[in-house]
């Protein structure tokens, strides 16, 4: 299960090394790589149950990891247009997945631009628009697909062969060397699709982690007792996650069929291969065909079957997304580029592992809001930052490290001072969160809530009035709800003056609709 260091990250690139002074002086690079769906839990930098990470560790082990990292909107192209602006997503006018964003507003790489600075996107955009303030971008085409993807490259159609995770760090690497003016600093996003459902493996490497069998979650089977909304939901590994489609379980025979409707997808995804891609395909996945077809499970022995397969998938995938994170890491390391630039890894939001059954994202549950977030900075702190931080921070906080003004309408806060070791004052001790893409995919319904250091209050509305809350202390795993339970009174009236405030400072229209104090 545990992976070696596959680039060699050490020496020179120990940054117990001094940084020249000189190289203080130079305007500060950004690199930004985010991948879609990648849980904090699957970093072992946060997490060692589950694969060995190095290549992303190394950002934590030489800056700093954010322990209390999460989002503002729980869904790929909301919160990436929060990323992009600095605002929530009532503010920057994409709520959800059925939008397109406005790219004539106000965004980071916009504002870097007007300081000088190159920029480039390239890999998931997933915004329905075009880029807009890049110099250059290559963007997959919606989703994107694992194999032999195609790309709009500055609006020219393109299909490239390979593995998707490769091609984009071949890209960002090409773009880096042979396509920016070196006289010039640069911001670069590198956007992975990976690991974003269905979780196709490199061919190299689906084998890899046959050995392992990965726990269940405490919570599997979670019953949903005094929650409404999770009653409701659509993502179970059970009852939801397709064998063909997510399992690809696509026989020769055609003899496996699903209702849910993604069959077709899934075959499709295969017809998308090479020959030579499909042969190595077919070597791995017929064996395991050929047994499930044989051994016919069903009930919880079906349940966990689907669990294992795609814990497998995803670990395979990640495996992919670590070692391409190394190698952009050690091309900058290779070319001095490391004493002046800025990498920030992260995820567009979190994902669930199998807790409470599920796979997705969407609710404000801990697994979903919370996301991963490590940061490089050259002569930065080392270690573990406890304070709250939310993606509607990342614009500021390139904007301050690259020495431009940040607008005072952008709603998120710099985190640069925590970067550099420094503690601010009045920083924030509570998040606010909102969720609004239903009915859709998953029927998770739509919700807005607070995140305390301690505390976790959401109310889900529209279709439902339920409202939930969780001592987070006393119960991580957000199995008990307390709303209205004898004692939390004086608590719940507490949360709800603080959500108004969030409500209020943010401007969300919701709270001309909804009388908070009163339900």
């Amino acid at each position: 299960m545990q992976t070696k260091v596959l680039y060699g990250l050490t020496g020179a690139l120990a940054m117990g090394a001094v940084i020249p002074a000189q190289a203080q002086k130079k305007p500060m690079n950004i690199v930004f790589i985010m991948s879609d769906d990648h849980s904090y839990q699957t970093i072992s930098a946060y997490d060692k149950r589950f694969i060995n990470t190095p290549n992303i560790d190394w950002l934590a082990d030489n800056g700093v990891k954010f322990q209390e990292s999460f989002v503002a909107n729980s869904l790929s192209g909301p919160s990436r247009a929060c990323m992009l602006t600095g605002k929530h997503s009532h503010a920057n006018g994409f709520t959800d997945n059925s939008k397109t964003f406005d790219g004539g507003q106000q965004t980071f790489p916009k504002l870097l631009q007007q300081q000088g600075y190159q920029t480039a996107m390239i890999g998931k955009w997933h915004l329905t628009s075009l880029p807009t303030g890049f110099n250059y971008w290559d963007i997959l085409i919606g989703q994107g697909d694992y194999y032999n993807p195609d790309f709009l490259s500055n609006g020219k159609k393109v299909r490239r062969p390979g593995y998707v995770t490769n091609i984009i760090a071949d890209m960002a690497i090409d773009w880096m060397e042979n396509k920016r003016d070196k006289d010039k600093p640069f911001c670069l996003l590198m956007h992975n699709k990976a690991p974003h459902r269905v979780w196709n493996p490199d061919t190299c490497d689906l084998r890899l982690y046959d050995d392992v069998t990965y726990p269940l979650p405490t919570t599997f089977y979670d019953d949903y007792s005094g929650r409404l909304a999770a009653q409701k939901q659509k993502m179970s590994i059970m009852m939801d996650m397709d064998l063909i489609y997510d399992n690809k379980m696509a026989d020769k025979e055609n003899e496996i069929h699903t209702s849910t409707g993604l069959e077709q997808w899934g075959r499709g995804n295969y017809q998308r291969m090479t020959p030579s891609q499909r042969a190595q395909w077919d070597s791995y996945y017929d064996p395991i065909i050929k047994k499930f077809k044989k051994d016919k499970l069903s009930g919880k022995a079906l349940a966990e079957w689907k669990y294992q397969r795609y814990m497998h998938d995803y670990m395979r995938v990640i495996h992919s997304v670590d070692r391409n994170v190394g190698r952009v890491i050690e091309y900058l390391r290779e070319h001095g580029l490391l004493e002046n630039t800025m990498i920030v890894y992260t995820s567009d939001q979190g994902f669930y592992m199998g807790e409470h059954g599920w796979f997705d994202k969407r609710f404000m549950y801990e697994e979903s809001f919370r996301t991963p977030l490590l940061v490089y900075l050259p002569g930065g702190k080392h270690g573990v930052v406890s304070e709250m931080v939310q993606n509607i921070d990342y614009a500021p906080t390139f904007l301050e490290a690259a020495g431009a003004k940040v607008p005072s309408d952008i709603q998120g806060r710099s985190f640069l001072p925590l970067l550099q070791g420094r503690k601010p004052s009045g920083w924030r001790q509570s998040l606010y969160y909102h969720y609004y893409e239903y009915p859709a995919e998953h029927s998770v319904c739509r919700h807005y809530g607070i995140r305390t250091k301690r505390y976790s209050l959401m109310h889900f509305y529209n279709d439902i009035d339920s409202w939930e809350l969780y001592d987070l202390k006393t119960d991580p795993e957000q199995m008990n709800n307390i709303y209205g339970k004898p004692g939390t009174e004086k608590l719940t009236k507490e949360l709800k003056k603080q959500l108004l405030q969030l409500q209020v400072q943010y401007d969300d229209p919701i709270r001309k609709k909804e009388d908070i104090m009163k339900k």
